[in-house]
């Protein structure tokens, strides 16, 4: 099916939902947007601009806002759920009477939800009768997107007609959509690496040197390889563009919601006060909260994690967070050519001094 009789739909008002919709609009799609403000439909519809989330971007003039998920919905071969994580579900159930089981459903949200630690792309596989799911991430700042910045990002499903529809609606010159068949993976990535912005901005606000932020990122994606791998990912998605590369930019750019909610904490605000100064969802705070109660319920070792969780929710100093690395376990630097087992059992021997 060729871009110009394709018609998708957009779930979602936010910034990354905006400059997805005019990227499909721009390609030849027709393209409708859904959100729940009727002010902000109005106004986009009317001055093509997003004023509340990206205000300098002109949208094109092909995307049609609406409040109806019937009208943004109908005959919509493709649907990209840019919904925060906490209303996911809602929406997605109150979407599922317009999605037909031949509907490509993707997921761009970079979150989990608390009840039963649902992944996104497993709400749409339970909420909606669409047999071709798939999940897009990578290093993708909105705002960057929007001024046209030359980005790539990642399309993962076990099926290779949304992975290629999705390819050709969302690539242009500015914007590179890649594929990966670790659904699974790719959208743990995203979801993880918010985490690690926030300890990545606390760092930054303390003044720390490049030799640790470095060392916080490699082992961040440490940290996240070892818990999506206990979970059934596979390791090399974590080498890609939803693994170390979204990392790398959610880590150093103050564009990062979730790297600005680390960077308020360091500098001596609550977390409250900072999410609230933020004004938007930072999902790695939830995150946060999610993953160490499951890295706790299951032994996975995660020190950047637990550290985190101590100074966002229990009032540890941020300086500690750090410090927690330099006082872990001595262990491997990478896993999957020496085991941290077989580091452990090293220093076990040198402990019991040398063999009689």
């Amino acid at each position: 099916m060729s871009k110009e009789t394709l018609r998708v739909a957009v779930l979602g008002g936010g910034s990354f939902g905006t400059a997805l919709a005019s990227i499909a609009s721009v390609g030849g799609a027709t393209v409708r947007q859904w959100m729940r403000d009727a002010s902000l439909v109005e106004r986009i519809n009317r001055e093509r601009r997003n004023d509340r989330y990206l205000p300098d971007f002109e949208i094109d003039p092909g995307v049609v806002a609406s409040t109806e998920l019937e009208f943004v919905l109908e005959q919509a071969t493709l649907v990209l759920v840019a919904i925060p994580s906490k209303a996911f579900r809602q929406v997605v159930r109150q979407a599922a009477p317009w999605i037909g089981a031949e509907t490509i459903l993707v997921s761009t949200t970079k979150g989990i939800e608390e009840h039963g630690f649902r992944l996104m792309s497993e709400i749409l596989a339970e909420e909606t009768a669409s047999r071709h799911i798939g999940v897009l991430s990578g290093p993708n700042l909105a705002a960057e997107v929007a001024r046209r910045q030359l980005t790539a990002s990642v399309i993962a499903s076990d099926d290779d007609l949304t992975r290629a529809q999705v390819q050709r609606v969302l690539s242009c010159e500015y914007f590179r959509v890649y594929a990966s068949n670790d659904r699974y993976g790719v959208e743990l990535g995203g979801a993880l690496k918010n985490i690690y912005a926030i300890a990545a901005g606390m760092a930054h606000a303390l003044g720390m040197g490049e030799n640790t932020k470095s060392m916080l990122i490699t082992r961040a994606l440490a940290e996240m390889s070892r818990f999506a791998v206990s979970q059934g990912a596979n390791p090399m998605t974590f080498l890609g563009l939803a693994g170390v590369g979204d990392l790398i930019v959610t880590c150093s750019s103050r564009l990062s919601r979730n790297f600005r909610v680390g960077l308020a904490m360091g500098e001596g605000m609550s977390l409250d006060s900072a999410v609230e100064g933020l004004g938007q969802v930072a999902e790695g705070v939830n995150t946060v909260r999610l993953i160490y109660a499951k890295s706790q319920r299951e032994g996975i070792y995660m020190p950047l994690v637990d550290g985190l969780y101590h100074v966002m929710f229990e009032g540890v100093a941020a300086s500690e967070m750090a410090r927690a690395l330099m006082r872990s376990d001595h262990s491997s630097d990478v896993e999957f050519t020496l085991s941290r087992e077989e580091a452990r059992r090293a220093h076990q021997r040198l402990d019991q001094g040398p063999n009689p």
